[in-house]
């Protein structure tokens, strides 16, 4: 066993240099060995890439499967409520959320939220369905479901919009939040008792408005916004 005479480093039989200074090895009482392979790769190479068509082939069989085994044992059991629906929705959920934009990554902002909301619509329909509950899935969560999906649109085009910093963009979602919460209140009582009558989302609103106000003023004064970019790394 040879050692390098530059920074001590044990060698390998096969080694010609030294593997971390680059030292020649000259050792006679142990020449190298060169028909030995080597303890290390010594070629390199890239792991190659798995196909986004083998693996959304993969998720979708996966989603299907458990789709169809939790409706035949829903038909074999015969119980009062079709349970397997709530599996079939999550499971058609999820593969709209993961396959479509594995295989297509260039889908546009709008199509990808429009097959997320639509999934969560047709998931909620379900439930609705099973439980007879059409008047509150037309009257209630499906406004609430496509405000969200509104909501999140504008914040995702104000957040592309350029490079904000993370003081705006925390702005914007605090905001946004503060206005989900108003509609949400406002379907919950034209829902329930047919006339706005706004309580708690004004207290939420108040509290984002609380929030916003010093963000503003931070983001506003010059030496405010370098203190907190310099005390939290921003």
């Amino acid at each position: 066993m040879s050692y390098c005479v530059n920074c001590g480093v044990e060698l390998d039989d096969t080694a010609a240099v030294c593997p971390l200074c680059q030292t020649p090895v000259c050792n006679p009482s142990c020449p190298v060995d060169l028909e030995s392979p080597k303890p290390f790769p010594v070629e390199r190479s890239e792991v190659p890439p798995v196909s986004r068509v083998a693996v959304a082939l993969l998720l979708s069989s996966m989603f299907l499967s458990v789709a169809l085994v939790c409706g035949l044992l829903n038909l074999f059991l015969r119980t009062e409520h079709a349970w397997s629906l709530y599996v079939i929705g999550a499971a058609a959920m999820l593969w709209v959320w993961v396959v479509p934009p594995l295989l297509a990554r260039q889908l546009s902002l709008l199509v990808r939220l429009l097959l997320d909301v639509t999934a969560i619509a047709v998931y909620i329909y379900l439930i609705a369905l099973d439980l007879n509950g059409m008047d509150w899935y037309w009257g209630l969560a499906l406004p609430v479901i496509l405000l969200g999906g509104a909501c999140v649109l504008v914040l995702s085009i104000l957040l592309d919009e350029g490079r904000r910093s993370i003081l705006s963009s925390v702005t914007l979602i605090i905001g946004t939040g503060g206005i989900f919460s108003v509609g949400v209140e406002y379907f919950i009582d034209q829902f329930l008792n047919h006339q706005w009558q706004p309580a708690w989302s004004l207290v939420v609103l108040a509290i984002c408005v609380a929030l916003i106000i010093p963000l503003i003023v931070v983001r506003r004064v010059p030496y405010l916004r370098e203190e907190v970019r310099r005390r939290f790394h921003m």
